[in-house]
């Protein structure tokens, strides 16, 4: 049975200064290059069933954009060393492991050895665009193979389709993967979750606020639904990200609000969060928030967002009812 190999070169990157080449970040160009080949490979149902990235940061976070932008859970993603500044060889042994169930695999990973790759299988006939560059960043080839991952010869695949995600659709289609709306973002940054921490100190119930990532004002932990997570789990996560803890999220909604950003509402499911672990600054990675334990009438006077001052007025009723 005909197999398909997807090869998507990362987005865009920084320039390399100071001779980090693994560290290099992605631009926020190559965020959206990358999310727009996404959402392209949902569109047209020829989403990968397994995707092995290259683990240097542009690769990575590339190959995360767009697991995201098709609606997978990006924790799925493999890395592989081999994919980073290695031969045509190493390429090759990288493909000849991938289970045998997997019918369509991604690649994310780098030029010059991408397009040798590319070159090998296709027996070196592939006509060169104008500009004389096979694969671009953010650029994607689709490759119709043998059906064994180990006999990948030369001459052995047929292209079907090389895409850039400058010929795609500047915006994003709301709702994903086909909806008429369009958005400056994938559809999933317009839903969101959040926490409100809380613990019991000498039978006084505290909230804990964190500082914004600019530190001008306090807020609750809170992100982007993650695709393929619960509400609750993507919750979870943000507030061990962002606020360095750990805890029992509610298992029902303590309220919800929206506010307006990239050029639409965002919608923000709030939970309550019962911590039973803080970590210390030394292994929390966003210190430079800070953090603070504060009553309920205190919280809800300083946290910034207006609409979350009664979700955190009502918290002990909310929690009594909760934990039932």
């Amino acid at each position: 049975m005909a197999r398909e190999l997807l090869i998507f070169r990362h987005g865009k990157a920084v320039g390399n200064t100071d001779g980090d080449d693994y560290s290099r970040p992605i631009t926020d160009k190559g965020k959206r290059g990358s999310q727009r080949m996404g959402v392209w490979l949902w569109q047209k149902n020829i989403r990968p069933d397994y995707i092995i990235s290259s683990p240097a940061e542009r690769a990575y976070v590339s190959a995360q954009k767009l697991c995201k932008a098709m609606g997978a859970d990006a924790t799925s993603i493999v890395t592989d060393r081999r994919l980073y500044r290695e031969d045509l060889n190493a390429l090759l042994s990288v493909l000849a492991e991938c289970p045998k169930n997997r019918q369509r695999v991604m690649l994310v990973g780098h030029n010059p050895v991408l397009t040798e790759l590319l070159l090998y299988l296709l027996g070196g006939k592939v006509p060169l665009p104008d500009d004389g560059k096979l694969l671009p960043t953010a650029a994607m080839a689709r490759v119709v193979m043998p059906g064994n991952w180990k006999k990948l010869g030369f001459g052995s695949a047929q292209l079907k389709s090389i895409t850039r995600h400058d010929n795609l659709p500047k915006k994003f289609p709301f709702p994903a993967p086909s909806g008429k709306e369009k958005r400056d973002r994938p559809a999933y940054y317009y839903r969101q979750s959040a926490v409100i921490p809380y613990r019991m100190r000498k039978n006084q119930l505290q909230v804990m606020l964190i500082g914004s990532s600019k530190r001008n004002h306090w807020v609750v932990p809170k992100g982007i639904h993650e695709p393929g997570l619960s509400a609750q789990k993507s919750a979870e996560k943000e507030a061990y990200e962002e606020a360095g803890i750990r805890g029992t999220v509610s298992k029902t909604m303590l309220g919800e609000y929206e506010y307006p950003k990239w050029g639409a509402s965002c919608r923000v499911e709030v939970y309550a969060m019962s911590v039973r672990e803080i970590l210390p600054d030394s292994e929390w990675e966003e210190t430079h928030r800070g953090r603070k334990w504060l009553s309920i009438d205190e919280a809800a006077g300083l946290i910034k967002e207006p609409l979350m001052r009664p979700m955190i007025q009502s918290l002990g009723s909310f929690i009594e009812k909760d934990v039932k």
